[in-house]
């Protein structure tokens, strides 16, 4: 995201710290800042601090993460509070936000907010967990942006070939008069994994999907397994796509190169940045940045 000038960047847990950060004055030149979520609420559990974005909202800033519940062992969505966009953030509540136990818990938080200034929360229900179809949910957000303002409604499901086993990571735009959701499917850990589209008069939808025989990207002959995506405004005033995904030839998370593209412990799945093209009648990624 672009705040005070500058470009910050939030991922998942690593490195000894719950929430990595990093800030940048150009999207190419980048440095690793302290965590920007030292310290955990009281039911969660360190480990599992997954997929972090971040808004502002009333002269705050407001990051929605998820994370392992410890007495469940499922993953919930919660919401950080701080007062400068690289953190620390706090969260002092006494239980999750967002948390769908009889769905196998919830994933993948992405804030929006809507030209009238009314904020949004889309997620992931994370019933492959528990063996069901994943679902992806959404919900307007109080204006604190910190708690849901009404029960969630569904977006998407799991319903083409090229999505399977599962689809999740949604981020919502405005594209004109319209609406884009865009969500990731299949494996990340894989090749396969890629990105989608949906459109919508509404941010809640009905979503209508757009890529239905194929995704809107996919392995390339420079990256691998793109997803896990996020809309930004660049300091520039033009939208950018962050996501993360594989260096060609060179993908699978575990020993031994589980992933389809054999990749095993040489393998690097990193932050990418595109140019996003809302101009035509299809979205379009302009080549990377860096």
């Amino acid at each position: 995201m672009a705040a005070g000038g500058r470009y910050v960047a939030f991922a998942t847990n690593g490195e000894g710290r719950n929430v990595r950060v990093r800030e940048s004055p150009d999207l190419r030149r980048w440095q690793e800042r302290p965590d920007a979520l030292p310290v955990l609420p009281s039911w969660a559990r360190a480990g599992r601090t997954w997929s972090p974005a971040v808004l502002e909202r009333n002269g705050a800033w407001v990051m929605w993460y998820a994370t392992r519940h410890a007495e469940t062992g499922r993953q919930a969505i919660s919401a950080a509070a701080g007062s400068d966009p690289l953190g620390p953030y706090h969260d002092t509540g006494e239980a999750p936000a967002v948390f769908q136990r009889d769905e196998g818990g919830s994933i993948d938080p992405s804030p929006f907010v809507d030209d009238d200034g009314t904020a949004y929360l889309v997620w992931k229900a994370d019933a492959n967990a528990v063996g069901r179809t994943a679902v992806l949910y959404g919900a307007p957000l109080d204006a604190s942006a910190t708690a849901l303002a009404a029960e969630p409604v569904p977006l998407l499901c799991r319903d083409q070939r090229w999505e399977r086993p599962l689809v999740e990571a949604p981020c919502v735009t405005r594209w004109g008069e319209r609406y884009v959701l865009f969500y990731s499917g299949s494996g990340w850990e894989s090749d396969r994994y890629a990105i989608g589209y949906a459109t919508a008069c509404h941010p809640l939808g009905p979503w209508r999907k757009e890529t239905k025989r194929r995704p809107w990207a996919s392995s390339s002959a420079d990256v691998a397994g793109p997803g896990g995506q996020e809309v930004f405004t660049g300091l520039d005033g033009v939208r950018y796509l962050a996501y993360h995904a594989w260096d060609a030839g060179a993908v699978g998370a575990r020993r031994g190169g589980r992933g389809s593209g054999g990749g095993g412990r040489g393998a690097r799945r990193a932050l990418r940045i595109g140019r996003l093209d809302l101009d035509g009648d299809a979205p379009g990624l302009a080549p990377l940045v860096g």
